[in-house]
Formats: structure tokens, C-alpha cells, sequence
């Protein structure tokens, strides 16, 4: 059964580690406590050990091996009983020992975030409750700037102003954008034998629009401020009534749909108040009842002119809300009338229903089968907002998942929507931001079955990233009706023709790449200095890895490291980088989310072996370079786990 709208995915069972102990006894850490004097001069010992090496590899001519620094400290610790069983012990007691590069992240599950995040604190003392930090999520301005500077996404006509609702994407964005389709295409589609491919154009018959309910019906309720002259979607504008707790009307607030509008409007109302008790001349302000938000587009025509605009603060200033028809209109051929009249598509998914006959016979498919597009599409929104998740141009991943006229379609709609919450998981999403909701009762749309959304938590709130509808046969007969073509499938089994059912998983791309960058985004301390880090899954990752030659001065080294470069660079996206001090090369590519830097020194010379240094761990191996390529391979494509 799916979980109660707005639940999170289950975790892990915690109650054997919050449990309280049986019997009293004294707490474990005392204990370890009476240890940590002594072992903190052997640890300190030890670190020191390892800075010096550390140290030594960046001078060239003496360059240590990372693997015998680390054989060194292993001999170190077991000469060190005292040591040892120190770590033991946290250990048994369900903590675990971390670096500040990554392994915190690791060890709870969890891909990006603040270091607060993901930590969890489990006390070992009777009635102790457990503390867990919500993690803190990226605000949208310093997302937005880290996209600029480093080119994931610009502001389109960015030298004209900009151009409101439209973007353009920089290299690092575009080389994303193209990992996030693979992967869906790999997993949904390459992967699978019941699933085909198509590309619909993305002008098509007016027909088809008419057909769909598309010209006469897909729109947004819109209302206009009277004195500003802005336009607000009816539905993303909130208004609450404010009155005192004995029931006398105070008056109306409103405020824009955000993660924040809750406070906003309590805000608002104890401004209002406040003015209220001076002219009412009353010497105390009264208690008022709690504020509850209702989207504009459910008022009655009566309250719309007592709520105030958003952009005045005016009572009055608000038009009644009409309905706002979001298609493009374009024209088609040299003539400019209504014959000419055509729509970009609002949408990929009407491609594929038209084409479901067609298909079904060229690909020999038999249902249930699945037909799968990627594509742009265009909606004229009212009020873009919210960085790329609602633009006027944007890019959709879909699915029409053809099944029996038959009872099946829950267990469809449910293997759906688990499939598409684990590849979520799977390309680096931040399961603590996911949630189902499942749509009920208005929010259901009149052909549709049923309809779960799975939700993620973007700075600006809760929002829909992925949908999963079970839409019955309506755009078949839709479309049957309209053509006069039949869209029967006739059943060699049974000797039945029906016209099937649709399970349609949808996504937009660039909604699903601003979850991923909330979810990689990151701060923490690496040697002290704090840096900024993206931690992509290695397959979304932008840049695969970068190749690193220690100084730019040396001939052989640049031979060296050129080579390398070309063997990697035949399959993946890899930068090469030689200027710089190489720490500052490690922040620059941190920064961009590149998973893996390797760097060829002088000794790479004498052995043909080169460093390689994982991102979210900053942890540093040393492997001969013909192995490097196997080992991207497995850590990008996930050979490993499948091993």
C-alpha cells in the first residue's frame, strides 16, 4: 500500500538504538573518556604522521605514495592497542567516526547537504531522547549565483534584461542536462523490452489540441491587480481572513504561494491588527484566531474585493479571477488567418497517443507496452517564478504505459510509482526531501483514476517533481472520436479488441536538475578552509573527472598527462587543468561536481602510476593508469553494485 499523502518513505528501524537499557549502569562514554587523554596525543601523533606526508607530495622529486602513508598509519594504530579499541568502542555503540570530507553523508545515506544535515546523535543513557538536525537546504539566491558563475544556467537574453520565464543553459548545465536523459532513456527504455521510443514534432494539427480539450480547456484562473497593472495565477494566491477571537472581522490578508507564506501572512495580520486597535481606539490588542490560507480562486466573489493586492497592499485593487489559456499561438504557411492558426505543444504526451496505432503495428508491440518521449515543451505561464522549475519553455520526460481495460491498473500504477522513486534515489535525489502526494477529490482531474505525485522540498517549499496518473482511455477515445480512426488493440490471446487503459509517468527535466542541485549542495571544511561542494551522483555529474599534470613546466609531465586525458576522454566529459595550485584545482572542480581528480606527478614517471582523489571524501589512492579507466567505468555506470 502507498503511504498517506505527504508521508515520507519509510526508513530504517531506529528503536533498537533508541531503546533504554534494561537495568541501570554507567554510561559507556565515561569510560572511553578515561582513555581519551592519553589517546589524543597518539591520534594527534598520527595526524602529524600523515600532514608531513601530505605535505611531501605536492614539492616534485618527492612525492610519497599515498597507499604507504596509509599502510603507515594502519601499522601505526595496531602498535596502539590503546587506539584501537577506542574506535572499537565508539563503534559498538552505534556511532561512527567521520571525515569532514564526505563520509558523514555517506554513513546516514544521504548525498549532499549541510554537514548539520545528515548527523545524528544517539544517546546511550536510559530516557535520553534521540536529536536529529533538520537539514538546511541551499537558499534559492546562492543556488541561483553558483549556476551563473559556474554555467549551469543563465538568464536568457541576459545582455537585453533577461527574458522572463525562458533560460538558457552553460555548458555545465547542457552536459547535465544530457546525463539526466541518458539515464532515464538507459533505465526506462534501452533497459527494458516493453518500452519503445519516440520523437514527435513539436508543431502538429490544430486538430489534435481541439481533440484533447487542450484549445478549449487547459488554463490557469488569473486576476489583475487594477492599480500596478500585474497579473497573479488565482490558485497561487492565498488570502485569510483575520478576526479576533470573539469573531470581530479585522480584515483580509494575502500573499504569494512560497515555503514562507505562512509566516508572511501571520505577519501581515499583526500589522493589520495593529492598525485596527489604533482606530478603533481600543487600549489593548485583542487575541485573534489562527490564521488559515485559501487559494484566491476559491473565494467568493464578495471576499475578492475586501482581500488586498499583493503589489498595493490595497483592498479592492484584485479583478474577479477568469480563466487564462496557457497554449502558444503560432501561425503555419505564408497565409496570417484562421486557417493558419497552429499551437507549440503544451505537452509530448498527445504525440504519443496519436501515434499508438501506428506504433503498436511497426514495433509488433503487445500490450502492456509502453511508449517513451523526451521533448521541449511550452506553456505561456502567468507568473514564471521559482528560478527553472516553472518556465515558459522546458523539457519533459514521459511515458504512456498502455494496459488491459481491466482491474490491473492499480498494481500498474503502483509498480510505477515505485520504479520511478528508486531511480530517482539512484542518480542522487535526497530521499529525506521526497514525499508522495496523492491526489484527491478536485485535484483529480475528471478522466483520471487516480494520481500520485511524488513530491520534493526546494527552498521555496514542497513541490511536485515527478507524477504518476492512471488516465483510463480517455485521450484514445478522445481521439478516436475526432479522426474517426479506430484505436482499438485487438488481443491474439483472448481474440478481444479494447481500447487500453494509460499509466503515465511524467517528469520535467529541469525540474528534476534544480532537485539535484538542492540535493548535491554543500558546505564544509577541507584542511581548515571552508569550500563549496556538489556532490552528483558520478553518472549525473557534469564533468566525469579531471586530469591534473602537478606543474605545468615539466614537458614529460604535460606528455605524461595528455595521454591520460585522451584515453579517458574518448568516453567520458573530462576536464584538463594545469593551472593553479593543485588545491585550488581540487575547489574549482568540488565546485562543479566533478567526482574524481587525477593527478600525475613525477613519480608517475617512474611507475606509470597516478593519484586519484574522490570528491565527497576527499580520500586519495594511488593505482597504475591502466586501471584508471575500469575504475571510472565502475564508479560512474555502477558496475560495483551489480558485482
Amino acid at each position: 500500500a502507498l503511504p498517506s499523502n505527504g508521508c515520507q518513505s519509510p526508513q530504517g528501524d531506529l528503536t533498537p538504538l533508541l531503546a533504554p537499557n534494561p537495568s541501570p549502569r554507567p554510561n559507556p562514554l565515561s569510560r572511553v573518556r578515561s582513555q581519551a587523554k592519553f589517546t589524543f596525543l597518539i591520534a594527534l601523533l598520527a595526524a602529524l604522521i600523515v600532514f608531513v606526508g601530505l605535505a611531501m607530495r605536492c614539492l616534485p622529486g618527492r612525492v610519497a605514495s599515498a597507499s604507504r602513508l596509509s599502510a603507515a598509519s594502519s601499522r601505526l594504530t595496531a602498535r596502539i592497542p590503546s587506539l584501537r579499541n577506542f574506535n572499537q568502542k565508539i563503534q559498538t555503540m552505534g556511532l561512527t567516526t567521520t571525515t569532514r570530507g564526505g563520509a558523514v553523508s555517506r554513513s546516514t545515506g544521504h548525498v549532499g547537504g549541510t554537514r548539520s544535515a545528515a548527523h545524528r546523535v544517539f544517546s546511550t543513557s536510559a530516557g535520553e531522547k534521540e536529536e536529529v538536525s533538520e537539514r538546511k537546504l541551499v537558499p534559492m539566491d546562492e543556488l541561483v549565483s553558483l549556476c551563473k558563475q559556474r554555467g549551469f544556467v543563465f538568464p536568457s537574453s541576459d545582455i537585453y534584461g533577461g527574458y522572463s520565464g525562458f533560460f538558457d543553459y552553460g555548458p555545465l548545465g547542457a552536459e547535465m542536462r544530457r546525463n539526466i536523459k541518458d539515464r532515464w532513456w538507459q533505465k526506462f527504455v534501452t533497459q527494458r523490452q516493453d518500452i519503445v521510443g519516440l520523437d514527435t514534432s513539436i508543431i502538429a494539427s490544430p486538430s489534435i489540441w481541439k481533440a484533447s480539450g487542450h484549445v478549449d480547456g487547459f488554463s490557469d484562473p488569473m486576476v489583475d491587480c487594477k492599480e500596478s497593472k500585474l497579473r497573479y495565477r488565482a490558485d497561487q494566491l492565498f488570502y485569510a481572513r483575520v478576526e479576533t477571537t470573539e469573531g470581530t472581522e479585522v480584515g483580509y490578508v494575502s500573499v504569494l504561494e512560497s515555503g514562507t507564506m505562512q509566516g508572511e501572512a501571520e505577519k501581515a495580520a499583526k500589522k493589520l491588527l495593529k492598525a485596527w486597535t489604533k482606530e478603533q481606539s481600543l487600549d489593548k490588542r485583542p487575541e485573534i484566531n489562527p490564521i488559515e490560507l485559501k487559494p484566491l480562486d476559491e473565494a467568493e466573489p464578495e471576499i475578492i474585493s475586501l482581500v488586498p493586492s499583493p503589489a498595493t497592499g490595497k483592498p479592492g485593487d484584485l479583478t474577479p479571477p477568469r480563466d487564462f489559456n496557457l497554449m502558444f499561438s503560432t501561425q503555419v504557411g505564408a497565409l496570417a488567418d484562421e486557417s493558419a492558426s497552429a499551437y507549440l505543444r503544451p505537452e509530448t504526451a498527445q504525440g504519443i497517443f496519436v501515434n499508438f496505432p501506428t506504433v503498436q503495428r511497426a514495433a509488433r508491440m503487445k500490450v502492456p507496452f509502453g511508449i517513451a518521449q523526451v521533448g521541449k515543451a511550452f506553456r505561456n505561464e502567468i507568473t514564471p517564478r521559482n528560478f527553472v522549475f516553472r518556465s515558459r519553455e522546458f523539457e519533459q520526460m514521459e511515458i504512456e504505459y498502455f494496459i488491459p481495460n481491466d482491474d490491473t491498473w492499480v498494481e500498474h500504477h503502483q509498480k510505477w510509482l515505485r520504479d520511478a522513486w528508486e531511480w530517482l534515489v539512484s542518480i542522487g535525489l535526497d530521499e529525506k526531501l521526497m514525499s508522495y502526494d496523492v491526489h484527491e477529490g478536485h485535484k483529480l482531474a475528471h478522466y483520471a483514476r487516480a494520481c500520485t505525485d511524488v513530491a520534493f522540498r526546494f527552498p521555496f517549499g514542497t513541490q511536485e517533481l515527478l507524477g504518476v496518473a492512471a488516465r483510463s482511455d480517455y485521450d484514445l477515445r478522445q481521439h478516436e472520436a475526432a479522426s474517426g480512426k479506430s484505436m482499438e488493440y485487438r488481443d491474439d490471446a483472448t481474440k478481444t479488441k479494447y481500447v487500453p487503459h494509460v499509466i503515465e509517468p511524467s517528469i520535467g527535466v529541469d525540474r528534476l536538475m534544480l532537485a539535484l542541485l538542492v540535493s548535491a549542495y554543500d558546505q564544509d571544511e577541507v584542511g581548515g578552509e571552508k569550500r563549496t561542494v556538489l556532490r552528483f551522483h558520478p553518472s549525473i555529474a557534469p564533468i566525469k573527472a579531471a586530469v591534473f599534470p602537478l606543474v605545468k613546466n615539466k614537458p614529460e609531465l604535460l606528455e605524461k598527462a595528455r595521454a591520460v586525458y585522451n584515453r579517458l576522454n574518448r568516453r567520458y566529459n573530462i576536464e584538463w587543468d594545469q593551472a593553479g595550485a593543485i588545491g585550488r584545482r581540487y575547489r574549482r572542480m568540488d565546485e562543479a561536481g566533478t567526482p574524481f581528480c587525477i593527478t600525475v606527478d613525477f613519480e608517475s614517471l617512474e611507475d606509470d602510476t597516478v593519484t586519484v582523489r574522490e570528491r565527497d571524501s576527499t580520500e586519495q589512492i594511488r593505482m597504475p593508469i591502466k586501471d584508471v579507466y575500469r575504475y571510472l567505468e565502475n564508479k560512474i555506470e555502477g558496475f560495483e553494485d551489480e558485482a
